[in-house]
């Protein structure tokens, strides 16, 4: 065959081109397309839990309109301040509360037989604080406890707070309705009371509590209290959800966002010892606190069409200038996390009933910028997370991964639950840039197992596995 100078010159530069590209592959190995999967190794890919058919059926009774009278009832109180009336049969946050605990005790009266269902007011009196309180406060908790079948303290609890408040922390005496902030978290939480006290059947493995908490406005006083009770009686609490602000999807730029809700995880504890902050920055483990496993956990479970809800897990403790009543339960080393809406307006918090005279923008928290069908959304999430965790067996405790020696393989332990309920566990990995859970290796009833894949590039985590088929959350193996 003859070639003209120009096809030579083709034919030349083809060849090198061709000996470079194969020179770039042997160089390059493990160089990928940006649709592959890297790292690779053991395991299958991650399934999220599915709805289980008894949880959606207990689920799909939830009532909007049993959520929108229980917010009318809350906002027909006038104000409920924390230092409004304790004795008013009408009107403050002395008749709410008698309200709120004579629902429950209704609901406990109707449980499922054979269950255990108690309610209890757990109170304490708050001494006056400057700018705070000028009177010593009352400040009381209601609580519908289902007690779990298992011989452990484990607990799960999720709360709404059913003070409220106007634009000066100090007025006890004008209305504040509080429909959003938080008579929504409330009616979340009481709801879900009614709906698991009487129909679930068996009894949960896990105790679980809803729970309405006082005096959040002045300092997250009865949400504290809660869990310095919870603490004192030795309980093992794995799980905390404050519903607080979750009435509505509506930005005051008019924005929706109907099918979300926010879940606000932290990562670092800041509550916990320096030793432990150091040996999770040192190993990447910023991102995988207990909180923020929780929250990975929920998002697992409840982001589907049957909850018809995304669960957009937050990487913060909470939003800007502001607080919730999980913080006195990550303050005392519990995994607690916050559901909040997906925008908020704030001409409809902390602030006076009234409309600006100039632009006519109605200001206060009204029971009208409320979306009920949005809150029963809210409840289905917290009801498949709270049934989901309490149907599972418990987080894997003292969970450690093998740093003596230079390997790529990856040795981890835990500890073996004696909950007969346990079917096995499973480790959870994932490359550390991702923020869920990716790939499944299921280990059995074992408490040791050595994977084929460098810690050094992916993050580990082991969870186990139920009988029934409902998997805890994970726990991140610490160094040894």
């Amino acid at each position: 065959m003859k070639f003209g100078l120009l096809g030579l010159l083709l034919v030349v530069s083809s060849a090198r081109a061709d000996r470079f590209e194969e020179r770039n592959v042997q160089l390059y190995p493990r160089q990928c397309t940006i649709n592959d999967a890297w790292p690779t190794g053991p395991g299958i890919a991650l399934q999220p839990q599915q709805v289980s058919s008894q949880l959606r059926s207990m689920l799909n009774q939830v009532s909007t309109s049993n959520i929108e009278s229980i917010i009318q009832k809350l906002v027909s109180f006038g104000t409920r301040h924390t230092a409004s009336s304790q004795t008013d049969p009408v009107r403050g946050i002395g008749a709410a509360r008698d309200w709120i605990a004579s629902q429950m005790r209704g609901f406990a009266a109707n449980a499922f037989k054979g269950s255990n269902v108690t309610v209890s007011l757990p109170s304490y009196i708050q001494a006056p604080v400057a700018g705070l309180f000028v009177n010593a406060t009352p400040i009381t908790d209601v609580a519908l406890r289902i007690e779990g079948t298992s011989k452990t303290n484990r607990i799960y609890v999720v709360t709404g707070h059913y003070d409220s408040r106007v634009t000066s922390i100090l007025n006890n005496v004008d209305d504040a309705p509080g429909a959003d902030d938080d008579a929504s978290g409330v009616a979340v939480i009481m709801e879900l009371a009614r709906i698991f006290s009487q129909h679930m059947q068996p009894p949960p493995s896990a105790t679980m509590i809803f729970a309405a908490v006082a005096g959040e406005e002045q300092g997250l006083l009865g949400s504290d209290h809660l869990a310095q009770v919870l603490q004192d009686e030795g309980a093992d609490v794995q799980g905390m959800f404050t519903n607080d602000i979750v009435g509505s999807s509506k930005a005051d730029n008019g924005v929706r966002d109907p099918n979300s809700i926010r879940l606000f995880a932290q990562g670092v504890p800041t509550f916990a010892s320096a030793s432990v902050q150091s040996t999770l920055e040192q190993i990447g483990g910023e991102n995988d606190s207990p909180a923020r496993e929780l929250g990975r956990f929920v998002h697992e479970v409840a982001t589907n069409t049957f909850t018809d809800m995304k669960v957009r897990v937050v990487y913060r403790l909470d939003r800007f200038l502001r607080g919730g009543d999980h913080e006195p339960f990550l303050q005392r080393g519990y995994p607690a996390a916050r559901f909040t809406e997906p925008h908020e307006n704030f001409a409809h918090q902390h602030q006076d009933v009234r409309v600006d005279p100039t632009t006519g923008e109605q200001f206060g928290d009204l029971i009208e910028f409320c979306d009920f069908d949005f809150i029963n959304r809210v409840a289905k999430v917290n009801g498949v997370a709270i049934f989901s965790l309490a149907s599972a067996p418990g987080t894997p405790k003292n969970a450690t991964i093998d740093n003596s020696v230079l390997t790529n393989n990856s040795t981890l332990t835990w500890v073996v639950d004696d909950d007969p309920n346990i079917a096995g566990y499973e480790v959870l990995w994932r490359e550390t840039i991702q923020p869920f859970w990716e790939n499944v290796i299921p280990v059995g009833l074992d408490s040791k197992v050595t994977v084929e894949e460098s810690k050094d590039n992916v993050v580990f985590g082991i969870r186990a596995v139920g009988k029934n088929g409902f998997r805890s959350p994970a726990a991140l193996p610490l160094p040894d």
